[in-house]
């Protein structure tokens, strides 16, 4: 059966100003890893994302025919709505973005994260600690989180978030942040213990300038919408969902 995917669920973050914007062939998810992100809530419209090619065409008088080509791409126009929310920490970056020349770095993260994968696991005591799951299927960055009957090894704690680091068919370590070192165990341990990945969504990201930041009206019964669109000045790098079963 053909999967839907809603936009409902959706959240729209806008980052610190940048100085310049790389190439595109320089553009990929790391550039977005470490930015700091503020929500825009409110939001009530999405606007469309993603390249578009410009149209070349030439009139040959002998073939008696337009010859098309595509020409340089364009990632879009984003045309965003938002209900107005005076005091949100996003809408007042969006509106302080549009009074700048400067590009912003955006992400969309869409609310389709898969059901998380679910095993138990053992953990050795070691520098660093070996996590062994059969035939996990974790690359390297899935996040994940241990529960446990008894007592997990020192350097780990239920509930907490950790990163999968140098993964085999069958084990791997973890880290306590994106990319960080594997975490040493040390201690005694007890107890059955289970990983439980934490599954993401489809996230884009991208830069932009702030075009507009206007107040939209209507009739009486009408919402005051705050207008954000952004024209989108990069390739847009879509991160897929990872961490599901």
């Amino acid at each position: 059966m053909p999967q839907l995917y809603p936009v409902a669920g959706a959240k729209f973050y806008i980052g610190p100003a940048v100085n310049a914007v790389p190439d595109d062939a320089d553009v990929d998810a790391t550039d977005f890893a470490s930015v700091v992100w503020t929500e825009i809530k409110g939001w009530q419209t999405m606007g469309a994302v993603g390249d578009a090619a410009t149209l070349i065409s030439e009139d040959v008088i002998s073939q008696g025919r337009t010859l098309k080509a595509k020409g340089t791409r364009n990632a879009g126009s984003m045309q965003n709505n938002f209900i107005v929310l005076p005091t949100d920490p996003g809408q007042i970056a969006l509106i302080a973005a549009e009074a700048t020349d400067f590009n912003y770095p955006f992400k969309i993260a869409f609310d389709d994260a898969p059901a998380p994968k679910i095993s138990v696991a053992t953990v050795t005591i070691a520098a660093p600690g070996v996590v062994s799951w059969t035939a996990h299927g974790l690359a390297v960055g899935t996040a994940l989180k241990f529960s446990t009957t008894g007592a997990l090894p020192t350097g780990l704690t239920a509930g907490t978030t950790y990163y999968v680091v140098n993964p085999t068919t069958d084990a791997f370590s973890v880290s306590a942040t994106p990319g960080g070192a594997a975490i040493t165990t040390t201690g005694t341990q007890s107890g059955v213990h289970t990983a439980t990945t934490v599954p993401s969504g489809t996230v884009k990201n991208f830069y932009a300038i702030v075009m507009t930041a206007q107040e939209q009206g209507g009739g009486a019964n009408t919402a005051r919408l705050l207008q954000g669109n952004v024209e989108i000045n990069s390739p847009v790098i879509t991160t897929a969902p990872v961490g599901g079963a």
